[in-house]
């Protein structure tokens, strides 16, 4: 395997000797998982290849960042127009004509590396079925379908899955082949895992058989695994000029003509070449990623990247408003521009885990979002709260199936209904983690058009037609279990163990 990747370092400083030390020896254990594929694959040496350089590369800043932190000190705040109102892109009107001509040169990427393990699923999350028997795949594909129709374009869906989801994808994408919709897939890279001691890789092969010695390195891994596929190229070479990336399981990441509108037709300035979706913060948000003015560039400011000092600072509602959706709309020329100088800089994330047999590793990981920096006249759009509708538990998947929401065509809206566009604020205990479990204690999914807040706790189930107002909390006391009767209605209650019902 060639090695492209080389070290630079100071002189007589036994720290960075060390640091260079442990690259080495990263390096010959890469050779050696390198050697262990079959010699007669050579598109699967050359994709091992292409993984392992982008792996040293990441393992490389890992060691010569000196902290994962940032200067405090260096935040700026946001320059004038660096976030601009929704409202101010959302005034002018599009007709049919301009919004066709917008979509013939737009591509959709969706992030589609995720298991559905934190709901106890099996297999990509993109497959779990969330509304009407409809899987986030589903919606996402009837979605594009019925711009396709009507505006009779031709805007293509790209998939980037991981090794843990790619299979499975592949198989379901069979059922959509007479749709009006070209769907394309790519896979971001595999690296292995290291072992936090000794900071060398746990795989001693590169096979498939120990599926816990990889991991898919995060979304940032887009860029360069998206150009190595070739439809980046591809896509630049049919005339399209856009890619909007997102979330699969972020509901309300659709389409928006008045951002791509922004983007292809500027009404004064420069055009922008990367458009990153914000939304208003809240206290249920306070750990999201925020945009930042940093060393004279809009910058995305992660937790991660906040020394513990200063998490309470990060956290605050009134000093920093946004936080980041990972909706994001590209220019697909500044993107293969990047990867093509190799000028992309992403803040390498350490995430670290502990596997099944308590051993603790490290996965190096980047952000999608990160690269705003890197990218000309990039900007934020403080969009509303209906863009960012994302499915992460089952209290979640409670509010998209319920009659908060109304669907046509795949594209989720909140009923009309519903006196006020706030998310009511759900909390859904231990019992119901798990999806199986969830759909069992539910005969049908309550009335919730009027919930502000609800709080489930302990074994407790629903019948059917129960309606829930105001504030409920139901509380089932350990040994205890709480029937919701069918046709129930709870307004400002309190449910305890004892099946006494007070007002709240």
């Amino acid at each position: 395997m060639a090695a492209t990747t080389t070290m630079q370092w100071a002189p007589h400083d036994y720290q960075l000797l060390a640091k260079q030390d442990a690259y080495k020896t990263m390096e010959a254990e890469l050779k050696k998982l390198y050697d262990t594929a079959p010699e007669d694959d050579p598109a699967k040496k050359e994709t091992l290849r292409k993984d392992f350089e982008g792996f040293k590369k990441l393992f490389t800043r890992f060691l010569q960042e000196k902290s994962p932190h940032i200067n405090w000190e260096k935040i700026q705040p946001l320059r004038e127009g660096a976030v601009l109102p929704y409202a101010d892109i959302n005034q002018r009107e599009l007709t049919p004509e301009v919004c066709s001509n917008l979509l013939s040169k737009l591509v959709v990427l969706k992030l589609n590396g995720g298991l559905g393990t934190s709901m106890g699923c099996k297999g990509p999350k993109s497959l779990i079925s969330v509304r009407s028997g409809l899987t986030f795949l589903d919606l996402t594909v009837q979605q594009i379908e019925e711009l396709n129709r009507k505006y009779n374009s031709e805007v293509p869906l790209v998939l980037m899955n991981s090794f843990n989801t790619d299979e499975d994808t592949e198989k379901i994408l069979r059922k959509y082949k007479s749709c009006q919709v070209k769907i394309f897939t790519f896979n971001q890279s595999r690296y292995p895992r290291i072992n936090k001691e000794s900071l060398l890789p746990i795989a001693t092969d590169v096979s498939e058989s120990n599926l816990e010695a990889w991991y898919p390195p995060g979304h940032g891994d887009t860029y360069k695994a998206f150009a190595e596929s070739g439809l980046l190229d591809q896509f630049i070479k049919e005339g399209k000029e856009f890619v909007f990336v997102s979330n699969i399981d972020n509901l309300g990441a659709t389409v928006d003509f008045s951002i791509l509108n922004h983007m292809v037709n500027p009404p004064n300035g420069p055009m922008s070449e990367y458009v990153m979706e914000v939304t208003d913060k809240t206290r249920a948000d306070v750990k999201g990623g925020t945009l930042v003015g940093y060393e004279d560039k809009l910058r995305l400011l992660e937790i991660a990247q906040v020394h513990k000092d200063h998490v309470d600072e990060f956290k605050s509602v009134t000093k920093f408003k946004f936080f980041n959706t990972n909706n994001l709309w590209m220019k697909l020329s500044g993107m293969k521009r990047l990867v093509d100088k190799n000028e992309l800089d992403m803040e390498v994330i350490v995430n670290n885990k502990t596997l099944g047999d308590g051993l603790g590793v490290i996965q190096l990981e980047t952000a999608v979002g990160a690269a705003i920096k890197n990218f000309h006249n990039a900007i934020g759009v403080n969009v509303p709260r209906s863009r960012f509708l994302p499915v992460k538990k089952t209290s979640d998947l409670l509010l998209v199936m319920s009659n908060l929401y109304d669907m046509d065509n795949g594209f989720l809206d909140m009923s009309t209904k519903r006196q006020f566009k706030t998310v009511p604020l759900v909390k859904l205990g231990s019992h119901f983690e798990k999806v199986q479990e969830f759909l069992r204690r539910f005969e049908n999914i309550p009335d919730m058009l009027e919930l502000d807040h609800l709080t489930v706790s302990g074994d407790v189930t629903f019948g059917k037609d129960v309606s829930l107002k105001g504030t409920v909390i139901i509380v089932a006391e350990h040994g205890n279990r709480i029937n919701i009767p069918p046709g129930a209605l709870l307004e400002n209650k309190i449910v305890s163990g004892n099946l006494r019902i007070l007002d709240h």
